[in-house]
């Protein structure tokens, strides 16, 4: 048993370090982030005041995305990862004060959420290439794997821990929680992770400019193909996927056997299947085409969720349609890691994964507000005007959730032709090599 384990994470370490205690410290993060939330909209009552909290974090994401790989690059990213951390437990600790105080505003808490998105900018392509520097090669699709696991168990503990401590010791006892995990991170970072030096920089790196540095990961993507296809193939299914964000909560919460208990109930089925997908491929061996993988796993995940939900009338099926859906991801986001770890010289990585932040993340604020007002403007009122003898009313039910099950089938359609579009480009891509 021994034996097997050390041939399943040999080499693995540091990285195991490295990732638990980081995402032990992104778990606080997000019950600070979950409790502020609640927070807020017992404050404001408002939905919009509410939805801002997020606006703010991922605005600065994608904006100031590509100059934050190329400062990436330049700047130690040991260094840089514990500023990131230490940051944010200080904005944590400055909530947790302004509350002591009663000083705490909506306005201050946007402007601590975007100082801390333009943190979290410089900080995720950093974490990304420390990653690959403290991964041996061969292991890069498990440690993607634990990724996705640690992201999955993530997204179904904050909400229940958030709420308990949010119920029993109020928003101290949550940032508090949030300043523990954060501590064990930064002592494992700083005295048991050592981040070696990113090879191929070449000697003039460190004299680029911020500018230089921009289109040099611009150009990197325009040379390399194959990456920048993979971009803009997520960047299309981005899209997608965030107009289904959008019509998720307004189907199960206005359908006939819906409500808020079906709505938490069915978004947990996401987050399990990617945590059952995400042990999956931790025990998978390499595929022949990864490119290959990414593609039909998308076109399985697009094409089968959005279809039963479309038709579905059931909760049964709704979970369903989000195990069929999720269950893929892990594989997917696995396969596309290899490759651009694989593809990508270390010296390079932070300016290329922050241009693909941007590239491949820009389309999901346009989703998200395409998805509402599709709903509101365009699917529901055709279907409150169809007749309920016709057939749209026969495929997608009458009532106030017949316009987000027509949006879905859209979605659906939608999703299998941005699959079926970038393979033909794909195809003639092969990776058996990476």
């Amino acid at each position: 048993m021994k034996h097997k384990l050390q041939d399943t994470f040999g080499g693995l370490k540091t990285f195991l370090i490295l990732w638990s205690t980081q995402s032990l410290s992104q778990l606080g993060s997000a019950m600070t982030g979950f409790a502020l939330t609640l927070w807020l909209y017992e404050k404001t009552g408002s939905a919009l005041q509410t939805a801002l909290l997020s606006v703010c974090s991922y605005t600065p994401y994608v904006l100031a995305g590509m100059f934050a790989g190329a400062l990436s690059d330049r700047w130690d990213k040991k260094r840089i990862l514990l500023f990131s951390d230490t940051f944010a437990a200080c904005c944590s600790a400055a909530v947790l004060l302004m509350l002591k105080t009663d000083s705490l505003r909506p306005a201050y808490l946007y402007a601590l959420n975007a100082a801390n998105g333009l943190m979290n900018t410089l900080q995720q392509p950093a974490g990304e290439v420390a990653m690959t520097l403290i991964t041996p090669k061969g292991q890069y699709q498990r440690a993607s794997g634990l990724k996705s696991f640690s992201a999955s168990l993530t997204a179904i503990l904050h909400p229940v821990l958030a709420s308990a401590l949010y119920a029993l010791a109020g928003m101290d006892g949550v940032i508090c929680a949030d300043l523990l995990s954060f501590a064990a991170a930064f002592c494992a970072l700083a005295f048991w992770v050592r981040i070696p030096a990113a090879e191929d920089r070449g000697a003039d790196a460190p004299k680029e400019s911020l500018m230089e540095g921009v289109r040099a990961g611009l150009s990197y993507l325009w040379h390399n193909r194959l990456i920048l296809w993979l971009i803009l193939f997520l960047a299309g299914v981005n899209l997608i996927a965030s107009a289904f964000d959008a019509a998720l909560p307004p189907y199960v919460l206005s359908r006939e056997n819906g409500g808020k208990a079906a709505l938490g109930l069915v978004t947990s089925c996401a987050g399990a299947a990617t945590l059952a997908g995400s042990l999956l491929v931790t025990l998978l061996p390499p595929p022949k085409d990864r490119v290959r993988v990414i593609f039909l796993t998308l076109l399985l995940s697009l094409g089968t969720e959005n279809f039963i939900l479309a038709f579905a009338k059931t909760p049964v099926w709704w979970c369903i349609a989000q195990l069929a859906g999720w269950f893929v991801i892990p594989m997917m986001n696995a396969n596309l890691d290899v490759i651009l770890r694989s593809a990508i010289v270390a010296g390079m990585q932070g300016r290329v994964y922050a241009c693909r932040n941007t590239l491949q993340f820009f389309t999901i604020p346009v989703g998200t507000l395409a998805g509402g007002l599709m709903i509101d403007k365009v699917c529901g009122p055709l279907m409150a005007k169809a007749s309920p003898d016709g057939l749209l009313a026969r495929l997608f039910g009458s009532g106030r959730g017949a316009g987000t099950a027509l949006m879905m089938f859209l979605l659906g359609i939608a999703g299998v032709c941005v699959c079926l579009a970038f393979g033909r480009i794909l195809r003639k891509y092969k990776t058996r090599e990476i």
